[in-house]
């Protein structure tokens, strides 16, 4: 992939191709970005210690935020030169444009296959497949760009071919970007609505209500969830039995597999610290406290 876009840097200077260069500064950034990945994969498989209680689970999604933010400055510095390059058009090789286009259209496609299965399940692995997306829909713009210039004499493909370049490459890191936040700030994981999983548990044989509750992602696909769980004054065995219901329903629909569930059989008062047990009641009957 270096090897590639040291070719493309040398073609570029030598058409005089601010696409070609463009797309050569893209897909330096891929080579990154494949490396990051590999990286991210290195500390997730890492187990977790005294320090990381969690592991390395948002490795992954740290490299992907920043293969993202590495693609919106690209996209900046594309933009600055091909509005410069469409004030003072310079002319470029055709032929050269098409024959290196055509090698990138090769090595990036084959990339993208090997690559799109796993896409789907990890945000890391997805970063990488839609960097090497963009690469491949560069390069044919590319070859279609420089055939309209042999056919048009218009020198304004070039730089407006980067422009196009530029936009799909902020609009491909943008989704990369919110998810990767979103997972970073422990936002809801995508996909999950709280009202379905509340209404899932209330609807679990032995549950009163659910309160408190909060989900977010450790990493791409391992959600994690904590909540109250109001239920009748039983013994251990008993509530031991509804939590397993309650796991077993939350991994079976939500997907969600490490769960911390506070059983309660006194409702509890909302304060500004959460919920809280009132005190003349908490003093005298408590609350269970189940991890999972």
């Amino acid at each position: 992939m270096l090897l590639f876009v040291a070719v493309e840097v040398a073609a570029g200077i030598k058409a005089h191709s601010l696409a070609l260069i463009s797309d050569a500064g893209h897909n330096f950034t891929d080579a990154l970005a494949l490396l990051l990945t590999w990286f991210g994969f290195y500390l997730q498989s890492k187990p977790a210690d005294e320090i990381k209680t969690y592991g390395y689970h948002r490795a992954g999604v740290l490299s992907a935020f920043v293969n993202a933010l590495t693609l919106v400055a690209l996209a900046a510095w594309i933009f600055y030169e091909s509005v410069d390059r469409l004030r003072h058009p310079q002319p470029v090789h055709e032929g050269i444009m098409i024959a290196v286009a055509a090698l990138g259209l090769v090595l990036n496609g084959g990339v993208m296959l090997a690559l799109r299965s796993a896409s789907h399940h990890d945000i890391n692995i997805r970063s990488a497949f839609v960097h090497m997306l963009g690469d491949a829909l560069g390069s044919v713009a590319i070859i279609a760009g420089a055939m309209a210039i042999q056919y048009t004499g218009w020198l304004g493909v070039d730089p407006t071919l980067s422009i196009l370049i530029g936009i799909l490459i902020v609009w491909t890191a943008w989704d990369i970007i919110r998810e990767s936040l979103n997972i970073l700030l422990e936002g809801l994981p995508r996909g999950i609505r709280l009202q379905d999983v509340t209404s899932g548990m209330r609807a679990v044989a032995g549950v009163l209500d659910v309160h408190d509750l909060h989900i977010w992602s450790l990493g791409s696909s391992t959600h994690a969830l904590s909540c109250h769980v109001l239920i009748e004054d039983v013994p251990p065995s008993a509530s031991d039995t509804i939590l397993r219901r309650l796991n077993a329903m939350l991994a079976e629909h939500f997907h969600i597999s490490h769960t911390t569930v506070q059983f309660e059989h006194v409702s509890c008062a909302i304060s500004e610290n959460g919920c809280a047990i009132p005190v003349h009641l908490g003093d005298h009957e408590g609350h269970h406290h189940h991890p999972h």
